[in-house]
């Protein structure tokens, strides 16, 4: 018999996945517990319809991101930082200080998305990755000042 899943099923399939299994399988336990449903012309016909939107959510999503990368890319972010002998910086500018800075100019990121390997601890410009979207990745650029 011939379903459509509705969920991911371990050992089967993802989501969306047309799949061939035992009637018996698919009556007693997977359309049963609500995995999936009986392929027919207007199961298939709606997979086909929640395809679409599907990928014209992910497009527009992608392009929201991309706008928001563009404006991002635009700004600098400065901190202004204490600093000894030779232009030594006290401590470091941390993920949590970028964070509540963007935060600061309106922008409303999720902290993990913001990459940062280690914490920045000389003056100048860094360039910093946030990644907004899996094909959408913004460089900032983070600029450390004396006081």
């Amino acid at each position: 018999m011939k379903v459509i899943l509705i969920n991911d099923v371990k050992g089967q399939g993802k989501k969306g996945e047309i799949i061939e299994v035992k009637d018996g399988y698919a009556k007693n336990y997977l359309i049963k517990k609500g995995y999936a449903v009986p392929l027919t012309d207007k199961s298939k016909e709606k997979l086909q319809q929640e395809i679409k939107e599907t990928k014209l959510r992910k497009n527009t999503l992608v392009k929201e991101c991309q706008k928001l990368k563009n404006k991002l890319e635009a700004e600098i972010f400065t901190f202004k930082v204490k600093t000894g002998k030779n232009d030594k910086v006290f401590g470091s500018v941390s993920l949590k200080q970028i964070y509540n800075e963007l935060v600061n100019h309106g922008y409303d990121i999720d902290k993990k998305k913001i990459i940062l390997t280690k914490p920045i601890s000389c003056l100048g410009k860094h360039s910093i990755n946030i990644q907004l979207h899996k094909a959408v990745t913004a460089n900032i650029i983070v600029e450390l000042i004396k006081e």
